[in-house]
């Protein structure tokens, strides 16, 4: 039922301030549209400015085909295109094509375009305010198009109000043509604003995506450059590629993480669901990895007329899209190995640089202090590695582990007699009983003995349930666990899927368990807290017994951290050695089960810039 009791067919200019509110949220949405015009028509290079966050002014111009008189005319009317040769939506090959624009843009603001299509004599301007169109008149331009928006929501003040601050708004532009810039790295861009150059950017080569790495790095930085794993697979005509950074190298939130359909920047759910499987545990909570990655599949396989700002997609064959960028990221991970990015270094150096060059905290010795005065827990100095010594020098002529050569701890020969390269070179002792300081050639390296161990049981625990089952030792007494009566009921509920996983359970009286065998791999691991952690799993809201399997992988870790060699464990040299040719072996050991990293390489010509050597 109709409120006024009468129905009316709106007027053009309210329909299209009403379509202008769909298409055009923001001045970065007029960007995107106008960007993405030149785009289509071909454009080589797309030179963007703008003034007050794009409400002053945006102007867009363009060297890619341009429009005559007649063509002109049609562009700023609703539903006038020409991207679409037929009344077909199955076969969408460009980034716009319902026509609205142009109109919507211009029933909010003073929108003036000039064109000169390819050939002509002279170019074309019209302009359009607040939805009055003018008529066409010459113009003195060279080639393709130029674009200009006005006052942007002058004509809806309302709109206007909701509007963020210029640095915001200013912000939002830039991050909607860096993510254009990532998606058509043929196409040479530059912005503006006002008299200050943000952005400028040179074509790509086609088809070369090493080439397009320099275009990367300009929007993701040199530290993804450095960090950045190739991605590439192929499978039933769809293709995926780019580059994934290292897990240990995140992110507080997902801005960073670009992906692109068919030359599209899309923030799909569904991708961004696949991101997260893939790395799964290797990054912490909370935290998003740093990725940009091209899926190109048939224009029928895709549906794009999802949402007016083209952001979503529907996939005819979702599953198949999802599977590739799980197991394309998976791939590249694993051939990364051990390997953990290099801004962990940086951090290191910046630290240890304040320790050597100043006072922590604005502490400092009194002046007439000797050196031998003892060290006091209350004492906010940090002295260097002996932070938790008894003295500065306490115990120093006492390493905490045998550093001496040994077979395991020198490099070792091939059948050649060449020498073997070990990444991780040799452990040549041990901090605190907790961090492991290995030598190679040219580095120094320092290893969290619990972050590392953890990821070599945990892989080790998922390696052998794939292969059929995971190995059990039978306690000789068995653990009696107690818990109240509800954990209890859940764990017995889930006993059947956790034997699976090594773990035999039995009820032992009311608010008790009997823990009768474990996994082998985790050897006299703390059973208690691993069994109470596992309750606490599946007394979440989200967690029962049922859907255990599907946690499989978070139950592992679970496991792994409670049978891995823990902090304050001291150990010898082969026991060192041994853990740093696991972790060359094993991939993903450059981050724990919680996505911390496991080790961090400091090169000897950082040491010696921190120490004025070089």
């Amino acid at each position: 039922m109709s409120v006024s009791g009468q129905i009316r067919q709106l007027p053009p200019d309210l329909v299209n301030r009403i379509a202008a509110g769909e298409v055009v949220e923001r001045p970065a949405s007029v960007v995107k549209e106008l960007v993405e015009n030149a785009i289509d028509a071909g454009a080589t290079r797309i030179d963007i400015s703008a003034t007050g966050g794009g409400l002053g002014l945006i102007r867009v111009a363009d060297d890619g085909r341009g429009m005559d008189a007649d063509d002109l005319q049609l562009a700023v009317e609703r539903h006038a295109t020409s991207k679409l040769a037929d009344e077909t939506l199955s076969q969408i090959a460009t980034l716009g094509f319902r026509g609205e624009a142009l109109p919507s843009i211009g029933s909010v603001a003073r929108l003036t375009i000039q064109s000169r299509a390819d050939g002509a004599g002279h170019a074309h301007e019209i302009t359009v305010d607040a939805g009055a169109k003018s008529p066409l008149k010459p113009a003195a331009l060279n080639g393709g198009t130029t674009v200009e928006v006005r006052d942007l929501f002058y004509a809806t003040p309302a709109r206007l109000k909701f509007m963020k601050s210029e640095r915001a708004e200013t912000a939002a532009i830039t991050d909607t043509v860096k993510r254009l810039a990532l998606a058509q790295p043929e196409v040479g861009l530059s912005l503006t604003f006002g008299s200050r150059a943000s952005l400028r950017l040179s074509p790509c080569q086609p088809g070369l995506l090493d080439d397009a790495l320099a275009r990367v790095g300009r929007i993701l930085g040199d530290d993804f450059v450095r960090d950045a794993m190739p991605v590439k697979l192929t499978r039933n005509g769809i293709t995926l590629q780019g580059f994934a950074g290292l897990p240990t190298l995140h992110r507080p939130n997902g801005m960073q993480q670009h992906l692109i359909v068919n030359g599209r920047p899309v923030k799909d759910k569904l991708l961004a669901g696949a991101v997260r499987a893939a790395y799964g545990d290797y990054i912490p909570s909370g935290r998003f990895p740093l990725l940009v990655l091209y899926v190109t599949l048939p224009p029928h396989e895709v549906d794009v007329n999802v949402h007016p700002a083209k952001a979503e997609l529907r996939f005819r064959d979702a599953q198949t899209v999802r599977g590739m960028i799980v197991s394309g990221l998976r791939d590249a991970l694993g051939a990364a190995g051990h390997r953990a990015t290099n801004t962990l270094s940086d951090v290191a150096l910046a630290r240890l640089s304040e320790r050597v060059n100043g006072p922590i905290g604005g502490w400092a010795p009194p002046a007439n202090a000797p050196y031998s005065q003892p060290y006091r827990a209350s004492d906010r100095a940090l002295y260097g590695m002996a932070e938790r010594a008894q003295s500065p020098l306490g115990e120093i002529d006492r390493p905490s582990a045998d550093t001496r050569p040994s077979d395991a701890a020198e490099p070792a020969a091939d059948s050649n007699g060449s020498p073997v390269d070990y990444p991780l070179g040799a452990a040549r002792a041990q901090l605190h009983d907790t961090f492991i300081i290995a030598e190679t050639e040219q580095s120094l390296i320092i290893v969290d003995q619990h972050a590392a161990h953890e990821r070599l049981v945990y892989e080790r625990l998922k390696k052998s349930y794939a292969n059929g089952g995971i190995a059990r030792q039978m306690l000789l007494i068995p653990e009696i666990v107690e818990l109240d009566e509800d954990r209890t009921s859940r764990l017995i509920e889930a006993a059947d899927k956790l034997e699976l996983l090594g773990l035999v359970i039995e009820p032992f009286g009311g608010g008790a368990i009997a823990v009768c065998e474990t996994p082998a791999i985790l050897g006299q691991g703390d059973v208690k807290g691993l069994v109470s952690d596992l309750a606490d799993e599946l007394c979440d809201e989200e967690t029962d017994a049922q859907l255990l399997a599907e946690r499989l992988d978070h139950v592992l870790a679970t496991m792994a951290c409670h049978g891995s060699v823990r902090a304050g464990r001291r150990l010898n040299g082969e026991e060192m050695n041994a853990l740093l040719r696991d972790m060359e072996k094993t991939p993903y050991s450059g981050q724990c089960n919680h996505g911390r990293p496991t080790y961090v390489e400091l090169s000897m010509a950082e040491i010696e810039k921190l120490f004025s050597r070089r």
